[in-house]
Formats: C-alpha cells, sequence, structure tokens
C-alpha cells in the first residue's frame, strides 16, 4: 500500500497532507478488491469450493506475503496440488487434502498479529470459520504443535516440506544447495587426472571429465568408486547420486 501509494503520489505531482491521506485510502480499497479477486481465482483454479468469504479474503493476502523468500501463495498452491495427488495415491478424499494444503499458512497472514505460532492461529481460523476437523486438525498439527488425528495432516506435512525444499524455492535452501554443489565438484577436482567437473540434475548427477592421456579405462572406474564412496562417507543428501566419469579419446584425420 506505501510503495503503491508513493508511486501514485510521485507521479502525479501533487504531495500535501490532504492528498496523501485521499490517495493511501483509494490504494487500500484497491487492494483490498485485488486481494479479493486473487482468493476467488485461486479457488476456482484449484476447483475448491464453498470457502467462507473470510478465508478467501487469507488465500487472497498470501499474494503479498513471502516466507523465506518464498511467495506464500505460490507455496500453498504447490502445497494443495500434492496434498491432492499423495492423497488420491493413497485412496483418501482429494478434495480435503488440496483445502488443507491451500490454508495450512494462513496463520501467518492475520490481520493482528498474535500471540501463538501460526499453524495453531490458523486451525482456530479455519474452526472459526466451520471448516471440517480434518482441514483444521492438519493445519494445526503441520508442525507437530498438537496431534495428528487423520492421515490427512502427514499429508500436509510431507507435501508443506517438499514445496518449501525445493532447490531455489527459499532462500537458506538455496545457499544450502550451491554449497552442496560445490562440495561435490571441489571433491571430484582433487583427484588427479581430472580436468573438469559438473553437478548436474540439482546436484544428483556429478559428471567428471578426465584426460585420455593421464587417466586409463580402469583408472576411471576406479576413480567413479572411490569418489562415489567418498561422498557417501561425508556428505549427507537426499537420495542418490550418479557419478559419471567420462574418458573420451579422439582419433582425427583428414583425406585430401
Amino acid at each position: 500500500i506505501a510503495r503503491l501509494s508513493l508511486h501514485k503520489l510521485v507521479t502525479d505531482g501533487r504531495i500535501h497532507p490532504a492528498r496523501i491521506e485521499e490517495v493511501v485510502s483509494k490504494t487500500k480499497k484497491q487492494i483490498e478488491q485485488e486481494v479479493i479477486e486473487t482468493g476467488k481465482k485461486t479457488c476456482i483454479d484449484l476447483g475448491i469450493v464453498n470457502l467462507h468469504h473470510e478465508l478467501v479474503r487469507i488465500v487472497g493476502k498470501m499474494k503479498y506475503r513471502s516466507s523465506y523468500g518464498q511467495n506464500l501463495l505460490q507455496h500453498s498452491r504447490e502445497v494443495a496440488n500434492l496434498c491432492a495427488t499423495m492423497a488420491s495415491e493413497l485412496g483418501l478424499n482429494p478434495k480435503i487434502a488440496k483445502r488443507a494444503g491451500l490454508l495450512h499458512d494462513i496463520g501467518k497472514v492475520p490481520d493482528n498479529e498474535p500471540e501463538l505460532p501460526h499453524a495453531i492461529h490458523g486451525m482456530k481460523l479455519a474452526e472459526k470459520y466451520k471448516e471440517k476437523p480434518e482441514v483444521c486438525n492438519a493445519i494445526g498439527a503441520h508442525h507437530d504443535e498438537i496431534e495428528m488425528e487423520s492421515l490427512y495432516a502427514p499429508i500436509v506435512q510431507v507435501c508443506d516440506a517438499i514445496s518449501g525444499a525445493r532447490p531455489g524455492a527459499r532462500r537458506e535452501v538455496v545457499e544450502a544447495y550451491i554449497n552442496r554443489l560445490n562440495k561435490l565438484e571441489e571433491m571430484a577436482m582433487s583427484y588427479p587426472g581430472v580436468m573438469k567437473t559438473y553437478a548436474i540434475q540439482a546436484g544428483r548427477e556429478l559428471r567428471v571429465i578426465v584426460a585420455a592421456d593421464k587417466v586409463t579405462d580402469q583408472e576411471a572406474n576406479k576413480i567413479s568408486m572411490d569418489l562415489s564412496k567418498q561422498i557417501q562417507t561425508e556428505m549427507v543428501f537426499p537420495g542418490m547420486i550418479k557419478v559419471t566419469v567420462i574418458r573420451e579419446t579422439r582419433a582425427v584425420n583428414y583425406a585430401k
């Protein structure tokens, strides 16, 4: 509101107390309308119906909030879609899971700052606006602050973690991710005969290029095995990391 109001005032050129109050008032109304439209559009896009108008407004407000550098509305939409997919795979109701996923962080956008963890505040808001018990519990339990009472709660918790941990999603995650890639490449460069290294596929594969005149085929295979063991011993990582050592030889002649 402050940024838009300031932009309008500077563009207009008339800056005095009465004009400032007028512009701020108009901007507040404009933002409030945009918030409601964003909330409605989000619900339509996700196929969520019969959401209380106040919860629709809160969903719209998420567009203007971020958590660790990740846009809150985008994060909540991701979590909602992931929850629906996971619930379907487990034979649960995907509509309930999607609803809980979308609303899981509503406690982060309060009109008044409560002295409560955001998950608990979000649960109380959901209860206030008559959401189903499964949805309310999933919101309140997604950070283990209350006991999980249905399978929807761990689904929301897992999907929240997946969205937040995606490389590039959050600031602190980005830094740790880049450090992990650099460490992988530095490990590989420490082996004799290695020319270049590339950590690709978000760090799930490490390609190592060795000099053909310095490393034999047998040595290339040994580098691959030794490097895999070193990574396994010295690093913590999700899933697996594929180590590929490439030794290329070329024979080039010209026919004249």
